[in-house]
């Protein structure tokens, strides 16, 4: 939900914990019954995306279920088949050779049993050797919204697009809350994993007070599970964890690892938990002691809202995969809306699933790196050049032919001294309070600079992607911001201007990388090779289509030189 946080989140959770919020029953979307049945007559093309997926109408949110099975990628969703907002959820499903031109098909799963009845959210997919997929996912047992744990399994293995799913009676639920746990904050299972114990693990997200959990459970046969005695971890003051994820990293190169790898010196672990909180997404790396099934993080990795993320901006309810197939861990995510839930019901769609990224361990191993995955680039076409381009204060120069409503942009910036960079204070701990602060209009030394994208002729409307450099006592530090509070003229839009710091060594190397994803009412932005990373919804009403616009631009007293730019007109993903 991209819905405006007039209250911050620790006033929130205040707020919650004084008037027991839903007498204790926590809801995680906002309901509009008189509008989750409305399905528009004609689905509005206007701003609909080229290239990201979004199924043909109607509400899209997490993404469930990713794999890899017999040569074809699945990717599930929760969806609502009648309306452009939450409600009626089932699993979408669609089927692709590539990841980027897809497929799709009839629901997966919908309610249909007493043990789902009146929910099937959010799950994971887990391909059993020698068995084949399992799908493993949260059901509503009740109208106390009680969640349960269920499974489903092919009808048909061998349907190359497994179209229909069974939910046998004989063990579901598979896993019930506890009388000491809350059953309505008890969800989203992640893949499980195989050890040498012969057990299959899983972990669920849940809550205990205001403490988020990773809840763990252990089976041998995949049915029958036994929760562990202690959560694998948890953090206090973090709120309901939704939508954990856990899985190993390399600690030398990009290949991804399955699951199952678990215990060796080379690798460490990731733990991710979605904030119901923030509707924002927090990682840690730490390790993982298997014979304890504990997990802890490193003394650089922080618990909680001050902790690292994936994404910066409009991300959430994130699910990876391995792809066995290149040998690589791919990362996905819903990019949640920003446009008011009138204007969705009017042009008949809601949400969309970022571009599939390739995530791996940075080389200082103190934080992931992300990438839109290398098929993207089948969509290339139409390429522009420029190189050397010396942009003086207050310069902005305009990136021509090609069509910047819908592109690929990466740039490299440099510049010769970092001598006018602002002092940095200490203070400045929150990186999106100190880009309201200092936006992209606002002079600065080393900055602002970079992109305007999505930008009007005359500069009405523009999302400036860019960074701006500060001097800290003993290191450089720097701010990427994608700000969208000039992206539309409509006052009615959620337009924050997101931001997070990009943890490199200036001192080094004095250039900055950027890469941009153009397409239409979405602007995902990678920084510094991703390891900051921003993804935007706006909706501009003068921006669009070829009267979009794409400037480089610098506001800072430094110049500063566009090494070079590659920029591409993008063709449209094929659907269906």
């Amino acid at each position: 939900m991209a819905l405006p946080i007039c209250l911050t989140v620790i006033a929130i959770f205040t707020l919650c914990c004084v008037i027991n919020c839903n007498n204790g029953v926590e809801a995680f979307h906002d309901i509009y019954p008189d509008l989750q049945s409305i399905s528009a007559r004609s689905v509005s093309k206007l701003q609909r995306t080229g290239y990201h997926f979004q199924p043909r109408k109607n509400w899209i949110n997490d993404p469930n279920g990713p794999m890899y099975y017999n040569g074809i990628y699945h990717l599930f969703y929760q969806y609502n088949p009648k309306g452009a907002v939450w409600g009626n959820i089932v699993w979408g499903h669609a089927v692709s050779k590539d990841l980027i031109n897809w497929k799709e098909l009839e629901p997966a799963l919908y309610p249909s049993k007493p043990f789902d009845k009146y929910g099937v959210w959010s799950g994971s997919a887990t391909v059993l050797p020698g068995k084949g997929p399992v799908i493993l996912y949260t059901g509503v047992i009740d109208k106390q919204s009680n969640e349960v744990q269920l499974y489903a399994i092919p009808e048909n293995k061998s349907d190359p697009f497994l179209r229909k799913w069974v939910k046998p009676k004989a063990f579901n639920p598979i896993v019930v809350a506890d009388h000491s746990m809350n059953a309505s904050v008890f969800r989203d299972p992640t893949t499980a994993w195989w050890s040498k114990d012969g057990h299959w693990r899983m972990l669920i997200g849940g809550r205990r007070k205001d403490r988020g959990m990773a809840y763990l459970y252990r089976s041998k046969d995949f049915v029958k599970w036994i929760q562990a005695k202690h959560p694998i971890h948890s953090a206090a003051s973090t709120g309901m964890w939704e939508c954990p994820d856990f899985y190993p990293v390399s600690l030398k190169g990009k290949n991804g690892l399955d699951i199952s790898v678990v215990g060796s010196s080379s690798i460490k672990h990731v733990l991710k938990n979605s904030l119901d909180l923030t509707r924002y997404e927090y990682y840690t790396i730490g390790t993982y002691f298997k014979n304890k099934d504990k997990y802890i993080p490193d003394n650089t990795s922080e618990d909680g809202w001050g902790g690292l993320r994936y994404d910066y901006g409009n991300f959430y309810a994130s699910k990876s995969f391995f792809d066995p197939s290149k040998n690589r861990r791919i990362l996905w995510a819903w990019a949640n809306e920003s446009d008011s839930k009138e204007d969705d019901v009017k042009k008949g769609w809601a949400g969309i699933q970022s571009i599939p990224r390739t995530v791996w361990l940075d080389y200082g191993g103190k934080q992931l790196v992300q990438w839109p995955v290398e098929e993207l680039n089948s969509l290339r076409k139409k390429e522009v050049k420029i190189s050397h381009q010396k942009l003086k204060k207050g310069q902005h120069v305009e990136v021509k032919g090609i069509t910047a409503a819908q592109a690929d942009v990466e740039v490299t910036f440099s510049f010769s001294s970092l001598d006018r960079a602002e002092p940095f204070d200490s203070r400045w701990v929150n990186a999106q309070d100190l880009c309201s602060q200092k936006g992209s209009k606002v002079q600065g030394g080393v900055g602002p600079f970079g992109l305007l994208t999505l930008a009007s002729e005359k500069l009405e409307e523009f999302t400036p992607v860019f960074f701006r450099i500060f001097k800290a006592p003993n290191k450089h530090v720097i701010l990427m911001c994608s700000d969208a509070r000039s992206s539309s003229l409509k006052r009615e839009l959620y337009k924050p201007s997101f931001a997070g710091f990009v943890n490199v060594d200036l001192a080094k190397n004095k250039k900055l990388s950027l890469k941009s994803l153009i397409d239409h009412s979405v602007v995902e932005s990678f920084g510094a090779g991703g390891r900051t990373n921003i993804l935007s919804r706006v909706y501009p009403t003068l921006a669009i289509k070829k009267k979009a616009h794409l400037f480089v631009f610098n506001n800072g007293t430094e110049h500063i030189t566009v090494e070079y730019l590659k920029a591409w007109s993008m063709k449209s993903a094929r659907r269906n």
